[in-house]
């Protein structure tokens, strides 16, 4: 948000008045109009605004990994092939967003302030459930332009270093907020890579065996679903993948990742309906 300065070069008094650790709700005292959910459409105009899918998240041994394809559609056409859907919200947590790409990207930036804005005025970083709790209200403030057709549907994942584990959070389009079990998946292609996870998943799998789950869902969802792209090959458009332990967020390398979906896409040569998990 841009300061208005006085006639004498100082912040405007409400930037030095001691309040809330909630740079939303600094925001929507002062400056209500920038908020993403306070914008509305002239009645009766829909948008045809390109839209983002599909993403996974699965927890493992030791934290969690979080992932996204790179489409985004808008209609039947394909409007971008290398979108990005992943996000850092801070070094332990982190967003993949799904629905209204626009929207959903200028969320992710309000939400990656908000949290650093309470670190500096708590001096503290807030608790995984606390970060949780703050998309809440953002999604919840988004309600308006959601039905108008402009959703914004993310999963939230991180380190919870209170408990020591990787935990994930889903959400509606009014902001109702559930903890998944294990492994979750949102946007259009969100059936398809819940089934290939539900199929694959245990509960012992490492950093590398979970990424490689979650390519492997992204890639079962992209066989079903033309909303969402699979690993491209001949572009080397691979899918985002990103990994959150107690030692913090990190983004696996393009090479990590195209050797994950070059193996993967060698192994469905073989059997095209990917790897089945064993019966007992």
């Amino acid at each position: 948000m841009e300061a208005n300065l006085t006639g004498t070069g100082r912040l405007p008094a409400a930037f030095l008045t001691p309040g809330s650790s909630s740079f939303l709700d600094f925001l929507s005292a002062h400056q209500p109009e920038l908020l993403p959910g306070r914008r509305t459409l002239p009645e009766g105009m829909t948008v045809e605004a390109p839209h983002g899918t599909t993403i996974v998240s699965a927890v493992f041994d030791g934290g969690v990994v979080i992932a996204g394809d790179r489409r985004a559609t808008m209609g039947n056409v394909i409007a971008q092939r290398d979108i990005e859907k992943v996000f850092p919200a801070d070094e332990y947590s982190a967003v993949g967003i799904a629905g209204t790409a626009g929207l959903a990207v200028e969320m992710v930036r309000l939400f990656q302030l908000e949290l650093e804005h309470y670190e500096k005025i708590e001096g503290t970083v807030l608790s995984l459930e606390g970060k949780a709790n703050r998309l809440t209200t953002m999604i919840r403030s988004n309600l308006a332009m959601a039905m108008q057709g402009l959703a914004v549907v993310p999963i939230f994942a991180g380190y919870d270093l209170d408990l020591g584990r990787g935990r994930i959070f889903t959400y509606d389009v009014t902001g109702g907020r559930s903890e998944e079990r294990g492994f979750a998946a949102t946007g259009s292609g969100s059936v398809f890579a819940r089934g290939s996870m539900k199929k694959l998943y245990r509960d012992d799998l490492s950093a590398q065996q979970a990424a490689t789950l979650a390519v492997q869902a992204l890639y079962d969802a992209a066989d079903d679903d033309s909303a969402t792209g699979g690993p491209d090959l001949a572009r080397k458009i691979f899918p985002i993948v990103s990994v959150i332990t107690e030692d913090g967020f990190e983004r696996l390398s393009e090479d990590r990742v195209s050797e994950i979906a070059v193996s993967i896409t060698d192994q469905r040569r073989e059997h095209p309906n990917g790897p089945q998990a064993p019966l007992l």
